[in-house]
């Protein structure tokens, strides 16, 4: 009997497994890095424990740090989570060496689905289908196009697409950097790029006493950095007969390494229909909360049960209606998923039904693992949530889940949430078009749209000059010649407004001004009258799903960068710099490689020109806004 669980994770997955042990009667304890040190998981345990320093090498992924945590607290289970060690055999064997209850497959099971490949030969002589292997220094022009995969691990770590030979080494080699900065193993493959394929996985549970079960298929196909952002249950793509085959699959899979507890088998679904195994993730998977939803169970507070040597009913839970889940990042997708950092100053969704549970009816569920005022660093995924929302079907699912979205208060940091309402919202998305290549096939040009339109950012950039006029210490549109318009000026906007003797705003034509304050202003827009909550923090503004940033009345002569300067993007560690001082680069050739949230990203010239300058070195860490190098125009 599992009495008090250490929960070897952090953020959003750390609390979704604490409440599980709530309402189990179970005493969670946390483990937190220095940067965690006030996150609400850790505030939520009932002991929680320092492992010293940022990295993961030097906090999540040290098994000796856990375990003398599990012991210095008293613990006598440790649930692994997602990420991290969840998928190390070695941290399982090290678990249950300690005389502790491990939430999971056993080590042997772990061993044998660790290695990619190695699975797929293993289920391969059990009949399921599985896509040839390559060897990245034996794939020729022929093989083309690849796709370049850590063995170890998942999340899209240590993945890449590679339609040009002359790109390979290249690109094998940030594989296995990426694959060994976040699993600790840098063994990569290739496989044949099965492209229009979707991504299609198998919820399965299974205990001691031989009881399998197949939860269902999740619709993963829309990726981005092969990634997953949006998740759903069932596939609008999979049929009865095509449903069948993969649960048989599935179950194979399972039963061929004897597998106890939650897990995925994840597949390419083909246009054709064909199936091919791609691997089995031997832990509890992001998008677990749908699979909840629509078949109404507990995944974790399953997990230890069968931990504690409970046994399945025969029968598993039929479905009801459909579920869609989204993963909010603090990221730009404009800027080639560039991840965000920074304080989020609010995080509000309305109307939620449930958190970390599935809701008593179909409703809306937040999943997060942060609130108003939290941090999001650099060193860990920049995912700040999980919104799911279950309904009667596919279209009242998507339809609840964008409009929770658009009329969430996200302050702080830029988000993809504009992107994630579009492709729900979208016409293709709607009539179940998706695959692996959706968000290339549709564009982020109409994907990536900010939800305002022209019409509506008029009146809420008026708004938000009018808010801020009610901050000054004259009374709203005060002038002493009342013919001149007051100005606000933002970085990204102009508005002008006056206001008449008798304090009537005049201009801009067509809106009437019915009440300002500093938090709020209502106009009416053409005899239609619409509220605005304002907010600021510093010189950024928000209304609505608008952000703005203030021009300062007297700029900083010292804020101006230099002319031709590149300067960090986001706080990182200097990965590898392609120039040298003299050289001659084209725009958009690669300056250097910074690594941050466990992914690598390339730092570009923005115009051609001869590089005069580099100001850091391989191996460096860099903060936000530091000047990198320094390109003079041609």
């Amino acid at each position: 009997m599992i009495t008090r669980l250490l929960v070897a994770n952090r953020g959003e997955i750390a609390r979704r497994v604490f409440r599980s042990c709530r309402l189990a009667g179970i005493s969670p304890v946390a483990v937190f890095s220095d940067p965690d040190a006030d996150a609400p998981f850790v505030a939520e345990a009932d002991h929680a424990v320092r492992l010293p320093g940022a990295a993961p090498s030097e906090t999540y992924l040290r098994i000796d740090a856990l375990i003398a945590a599990a012991r210095a607290t008293g613990a006598d289970a440790v649930h692994p989570g997602y990420g991290f060690l969840s998928e190390n055999a070695g941290f399982a064997r090290a678990v249950l060496a300690a005389g502790l209850t491990w939430v999971g497959p056993s080590p042997e099971s772990i061993e044998a689905m660790g290695s990619k490949v190695a699975a797929k030969k293993r289920v391969a002589a059990d009949g399921v289908p599985v896509l040839a292997e390559l060897d990245p220094e034996t794939v020729t022009e022929d093989d083309l196009p690849v796709l370049i995969k850590a063995s170890a691990g998942g999340g899209g770590r240590g993945m890449r697409i590679v339609r040009e030979l002359s790109t390979l080494r290249e690109e094998v080699a940030a594989a296995r950097r990426e694959a060994e900065s976040a699993f600790g193993d840098g063994t990569v493959f290739c496989e044949p790029l099965l492209e229009g394929a979707r991504h299609v996985e198998v919820q399965i549970l299974a205990d001691s006493h031989g009881t399998v079960w197949a939860l269902g298929e999740r619709e993963c196909s829309i990726q981005r950095r092969h990634q997953k952002i949006v998740e759903e249950t069932p596939s609008p793509a999979v049929t009865p007969e095509i449903r069948t085959k993969l649960f048989d699959a599935a179950v194979a899979a399972a039963r061929s390494i004897s597998y106890v507890g939650a897990g995925t088998v994840e597949f390419l679904l083909s246009a054709r229909g064909t199936i091919h195994f791609l691997e089995v993730n031997t832990r509890l998977q992001v998008e677990h909360p749908v699979t909840e939803c629509v078949y109404g169970i507990d995944l974790v507070r399953w997990q230890l049960a069968i931990a504690e040597g409970a046994q399945l009913p025969a029968d598993h839970p039929t479905p009801n209606g459909h579920a869609i889940e989204v993963r909010l990042y603090a990221e730009d997708p404009s800027l080639d998923w560039r991840p965000q950092s920074g304080v989020l100053h609010r995080f509000a969704l309305s109307d939620v039904d449930g958190e970390f549970t599935v809701p008593r009816e179909y409703g809306l569920r937040l999943d997060s693992g942060v609130e108003d005022g939290s941090v999001v660093g650099v060193h860990y995924d920049p995912m700040l949530a999980k919104v799911i929302a279950w309904g009667p079907d596919r279209a009242a699912a998507a339809r609840r889940l964008s409009a929770a979205l658009a009329s969430a208060k996200i302050h702080g940091v830029l988000t993809n949430r504009d992107l994630l309402v579009n492709v729900l919202r979208s016409k293709e998305f709607l009539a179940g078009d998706t695959d692996t290549g959706f968000l290339d096939r549709v564009g982020l040009d109409q994907l990536a749209k900010p939800l305002v339109s022209d019409v509506d950012r008029g009146a809420l950039v008026a708004a938000i000059a009018l808010a801020q006029g009610r901050q000054s210490r004259f009374p709203l549109g005060w002038r002493n010649i009342p013919s001149q318009p007051q100005k606000t000026v933002f970085e990204q906007a102009e508005v002008t407004y006056r206001f008449d003797r008798d304090g009537k705003l005049v201009e801009p034509a067509g809106i009437e001004l019915v009440r300002a304050t500093e938090h709020e202003v209502v106009l009416d827009v053409d005899g239609v009258r619409q509220r605005y909550e304002v907010a600021r923090y510093g010189d950024t503004v928000y209304v609505g799903p608008l952000a703005l940033t203030l021009v300062p009345r007297f700029p900083d002569p010292t804020d101006k960068i230099a002319e031709g300067a590149t300067v960090a993007p986001m706080p990182g560690t200097v990965v590898r710099v392609s120039v040298q001082a003299g050289e001659t680069v084209a725009a958009g050739a690669e300056l250097l490689v910074l690594e941050a949230m466990k992914m690598e990203h390339r730092v570009v010239a923005a115009a051609g020109g001869t590089v005069a300058e580099v100001l850091v070195q391989a191996g460096q860490q860099v903060e936000a806004g530091a000047v990198l190098a320094v390109v003079e125009g041609e």
